[in-house]
């Protein structure tokens, strides 16, 4: 069985600016992208802080260091410049794939430059390793 699981997220970045007439997308700092293994053209959900709104679309790179979080297209009616975001990546993984799961939570500051990178490791798996004890 396959399970959806984040692998990746970018947490409490602010909005830099939002564009109707872009072809679509979000354009995201390519330093951040790499840090919470975000590739190029992957599908990510983007969650506002401020009112609840949920968007998936496709993440582009901007030049690293620039501090960019761009909504491109549609989404510019539901982000403002500003608003503050979490950025998800999201990936469907076997059991096997689960257990060496490492999800990147990336922090930035509040000109969506980098703080940190926490690493996680899944409580699943010291569960299931207590139980087979």
């Amino acid at each position: 069985m396959q399970r959806l699981m984040c692998k990746g997220k970018i947490h409490r970045a602010t909005v830099t600016e939002a564009d109707l007439d872009y072809v679509g997308s979000i354009t995201i700092d390519g330093l951040l992208m790499r840090k919470a293994n975000i590739h190029p053209y992957e599908m990510v959900q983007v969650t506002s802080l401020r009112n609840a709104t949920r968007w998936k679309t496709y993440a582009i790179p901007a030049p690293e260091g620039c501090g960019k979080i761009g909504l491109n297209g549609p989404p510019a009616h539901l982000f403002s410049p500003g608003d503050l975001v979490i950025i998800l990546s999201m990936g469907l993984m076997d059991e096997e794939e689960i257990r060496a799961l490492k999800p990147q939570v990336v922090f930035v500051d509040s000109h969506n430059q980098l703080l940190q990178v926490d690493e996680h490791d899944l409580v699943i798996q010291r569960q299931e390793e207590k139980a087979n004890e």
